[in-house]
């Protein structure tokens, strides 16, 4: 029987390439972010997509709601159910931090609001699709190196992804004994308009010319370049595989070479 693949952050340059991923593979997403406008924007595109021929698109069913907030919950909830989805295959935590800036100029609780948005967000998921997590369902959620080796400039994402990658594997423990397994990404650098506003926030707090923060991301790379989004839709689309399982617990590096310690 197949279900669903839920993706929060839909509308986010890696959330949204996950949608079209999955959708062109015939499976259904339950698209969730926070604009209905980029919303329905995506769901038209992929529909327009699937009705010009070619590959097969499934349907995108779209989803307003704040994951950061309490409420995301029974929104997403009701959205499945008026669906009628009864298994989740897939539930994406991809949502970005809403805040950023080094330890030099953050406000305290700007600090705390990273420390515990990203955590916070993947249990409203949770507990938002819990009830659909069969055997063979996939949790999954996108925390990034930062969390394993940040740098200087790097508060916001180090402290938050740390906190994610350490709650993702209380899960793993949690839901393996269930069937449903549990994967935590770690993208380091890609190619994003997100990376971009990165770059240009360090510059102007820095005066570092943002071309050469740019050109320090892909140094730290062994191949020399930046990993794409589409490269990481594809490795998504991999975990729906059944020997995607023994990934179960695992914090996946998907960055190019930039990792490079043993442990």
């Amino acid at each position: 029987m197949t279900g669903i693949c839920v993706i929060v952050g839909a509308t986010g340059a890696m959330g949204a390439s996950v949608a079209r991923r999955l959708s062109t593979e015939g499976r259904r997403v339950l698209a969730i972010a926070r604009n209905a406008e980029q919303l329905d924007a995506l769901a038209a595109e992929l529909h327009t997509a699937g009705r010009g021929g070619g590959a097969r698109h499934a349907g995108v069913v779209p989803c307003v709601a704040d994951i950061g907030d309490p409420s995301s919950v029974a929104a997403i909830r009701g959205t499945l159910d008026a669906a009628g989805v009864t298994r989740v295959d897939l539930a994406l935590m991809a949502a970005g931090l809403p805040v950023g800036g080094s330890l030099d100029v953050m406000p305290t609780e700007d600090l705390a609001l990273a420390a515990g948005f990203k955590s916070v967000a993947t249990l409203h998921l949770l507990r938002a699709v819990e009830d659909r997590l069969v055997e063979g369902s996939r949790f999954v959620a996108v925390a990034g190196s930062l969390g394993l080796e940040p740098g200087p400039a790097d508060a916001a994402p180090g402290t938050s992804n740390a906190a994610l990658i350490n709650l993702m594997r209380q899960l793993s423990q949690r839901k393996g004994a269930d069937g449903v397994t549990v994967h935590t990404l770690a993208p380091g650098p890609v190619e994003t308009p997100r990376l971009r506003e990165f770059a240009r926030r360090e510059s102007a707090e820095t005066g570092v010319p943002e071309a050469e923060i740019w050109q320090r991301y892909i140094s730290r790379t062994s191949t020399g370049r930046l990993p794409s989004l589409d490269e990481i839709s594809w490795f998504v689309s991999t975990l729906l595989a059944p020997q995607a399982s023994v990934l179960h617990g695992a914090v996946v590096s998907l960055d190019g070479g930039v990792r490079r310690n043993l442990f």
